[in-house]
């Protein structure tokens, strides 16, 4: 488990590397439509796309809890929920987060921050209705896993680098085909159209990349948070009879944001099947599959 927390460390590097190539790459190419031969606008989307990544990192478990509505609870709140957290805290030697409950009828739970020190853990009214103790134990101990593992920092970066990276995307189509390097004297129809289709082209790939990215990325973070999990609690069965509760559910969460769909233990979006090819989340049934293979091994 220690490798794969020093992994996801690792991960984070290399992850921030191939961005910042990308990223260099989309500047370049909306500098050359500007005719600009200087490094100029490279540097500078490099530049804006960190700070707005940097922004995501720092302010992660705010964002998350405002954007699902998350009330802070203490002890007295939720006794029952709040036991949970704390006694996995100790079993893993890890700070206690902060305890959250979203009011929604949709079970699901969410880890948000940038490191284990700083940390929030969340879960619905609709999973505290249907779980039985073993079962939410099983939630808390994958999202506790999230913590522990490193993944919140790790999803939490290439989430802001993805949008940077789509809204970087969209200026350079919209330069492209409002006029690009045809305001230059020297340049002709056939140059314009040839900067519209390269334009175009880098505002559908590279989103679509970036996403094919970060939904590799957060599969296997899944896998990894939910084995984390079984170990923590020695009991895989638990998780994965919780995780067969959550694909019975059919109705997505009501208050939904697609920026927040990779935090949630199940994705709350019930994604048809195109959708499911980008999702973030792998299969329900590969995962409990998984568990109960740890499980026969205990």
């Amino acid at each position: 488990m220690y490798s794969a927390i020093a992994a996801n460390k690792r991960n984070t590097i290399v992850i921030l590397l191939v961005f910042i190539v990308l990223l260099g790459g989309l500047g370049w190419l909306i500098a050359y439509f500007m005719g600009d031969g200087s490094w100029t606008i490279t540097i500078m989307t490099i530049v804006g796309a960190g700070a707005y990544a940097w922004f995501q990192y720092y302010n992660a478990g705010s964002i998350a809890v405002a954007t699902s509505g998350a009330v802070l609870i203490e002890q007295k709140d939720n006794p029952r929920l709040y036991r949970i957290v704390e006694n996995l805290s100790i079993t893993n030697g890890m700070p206690m987060p902060k305890v959250y409950v979203v009011s929604d009828p949709a079970p699901n739970a969410f880890a948000s921050g940038r490191d284990p020190e700083n940390a929030v853990v969340a879960a619905t009214t609709g999973l505290l209705d249907i779980m039985t103790d073993a079962e939410l134990e099983g939630v808390m101990a994958h999202e506790m896993g999230h913590v522990k593992n490193y993944d919140i920092r790790v999803s939490t970066i290439v989430f802001g680098l993805v949008v940077a990276f789509g809204f970087i995307a969209d200026i350079m189509f919209r330069m492209a085909f409002y006029g690009g390097r045809n305001s230059r004297g020297s340049d002709n129809g056939g140059l314009a159209i040839l900067s519209l289709v390269f334009g175009l082209i880098a505002m559908v790939i590279a989103p679509l990349v970036s996403a094919l990215v970060q939904a590799g990325i957060s599969r296997q973070r899944e896998f990894l948070a939910d084995a984390t999990g079984a170990m923590t609690t020695r009991n895989p069965e638990g998780l994965a009879s919780a995780l067969h509760k959550l694909g019975e559910y059919s109705a997505p969460l009501q208050r939904q944001s697609a920026s927040m769909a990779h935090m949630w233990i199940a994705d709350p979006n019930k994604p048809n099947f195109l959708e499911r090819m980008f999702s973030t989340h792998p299969p329900i049934a590969d995962r409990v599959r998984r568990l109960l293979e740890i499980g026969g091994k205990f």
